[in-house]
C-alpha cells in the first residue's frame, strides 16, 4: 500500500513538471519574440536616420559639383562612381523610404551620376576644380609645396573656391546659349522673311498668269477701240466733191 502510493506521487510529480515545462517555454519564445521586434524596430529606426540623413546631405550638396553630390573625390574611378551610386540609390530610392523629398534627392543623385560617367562632362568638371585649386594657390602665392595646401582649412577653401569657378562657368555657358539663341532667333526672322518674300514673288507670279488672257482680252479690246477712233476721225476729214 504504501508502495502504491509512492508510485502515485511520482507519477503526480511528473506530471507536474510536464505541465509546468511548455509554459516555461511559451514564456521563453514569446520574450524572444519581443526581443526580435524591439531589435527589428531598432534596426528600421537606424535605417530611417541614414536615409534622412542622406536625403538631406544630397538635396544640400553644391549641384554642379557631380562629386560633392555623390560624396566622392575628384579622380575616382569609374567603377567607385558605380558603386557608390547603387549604394546610395538603393538606401535612398523612392520604394525604400517614405521621405517626401526622396525622389527629388534620387533625380539630383541620378543626375550627377551620369555627368561623371560621361568623358567630356567629367573633363570639364575636372579642370574647374584644378583651376579653382591654381587660382587659390596664385591669390595667396602659395606654391604646390606649400604645406598649407595638406590641411583641412585649405580643402574648405579649395570646395569654396570650385564653387565660384563653377558658378562663373555656368553664368558664362549660359550668356553663350542665350547669344546663341538669339543669333538662331535672327537667322530664323532672315529665313522667315527671304521664304515670306519668295512666297509672295510666286503669288504674284501665279496671279499675273492666272490673268494673262484676261489682260490680251482687255489689250485688244482697246486696240480695237483704239483704230475705231481713228477711222471716225479719218471720216471727218474728208471733204465734200464738187
Amino acid at each position: 500500500m504504501a508502495t502504491d502510493t509512492k508510485d502515485a506521487k511520482d507519477v503526480k510529480d511528473v506530471k507536474d513538471v510536464k505541465d509546468e515545462t511548455p509554459a516555461d517555454t511559451r514564456d521563453a519564445l514569446e520574450v524572444l519574440e519581443s526581443e526580435a521586434k524591439e531589435w527589428e524596430k531598432a534596426l528600421l529606426l537606424t535605417l530611417q536616420i541614414l536615409q534622412d540623413a542622406e536625403i538631406d546631405r544630397i538635396l544640400k550638396a553644391f549641384r554642379l559639383d557631380a562629386y560633392t553630390v555623390l560624396g566622392l573625390k575628384p579622380g575616382v574611378t569609374e567603377s567607385d562612381i558605380k558603386i557608390a551610386y547603387r549604394k546610395k540609390s538603393l538606401l535612398i530610392h523612392p520604394d525604400k523610404t517614405k521621405n517626401p523629398l526622396a525622389p527629388e534627392a534620387f533625380d539630383r543623385l541620378k543626375k550627377a551620376q551620369t555627368e561623371l560617367m560621361d568623358e567630356k562632362h567629367r573633363q570639364t568638371l575636372d579642370e574647374a576644380i584644378a583651376d579653382a585649386r591654381m587660382l587659390l594657390i596664385r591669390e595667396n602665392k602659395w606654391t604646390v609645396d606649400s604645406p598649407e595646401l595638406r590641411t583641412a582649412e585649405f580643402e574648405k577653401k579649395w570646395q569654396d573656391k570650385t564653387k565660384f569657378v563653377l558658378i562663373e562657368n555656368e553664368q558664362r555657358r549660359r550668356r553663350q546659349l542665350k547669344a546663341q539663341m538669339q543669333e538662331e532667333g535672327r537667322e530664323q526672322r532672315k529665313a522667315d522673311e527671304e521664304m515670306e518674300q519668295r512666297k509672295r514673288k510666286r503669288q504674284h507670279e501665279e496671279d499675273w498668269e492666272k490673268t494673262r488672257d484676261q489682260r490680251i482680252d482687255s489689250w485688244r479690246a482697246f486696240q480695237k477701240g483704239k483704230s475705231g477712233d481713228s477711222d471716225k476721225k479719218k471720216k471727218k476729214k474728208l471733204k465734200p466733191i464738187g
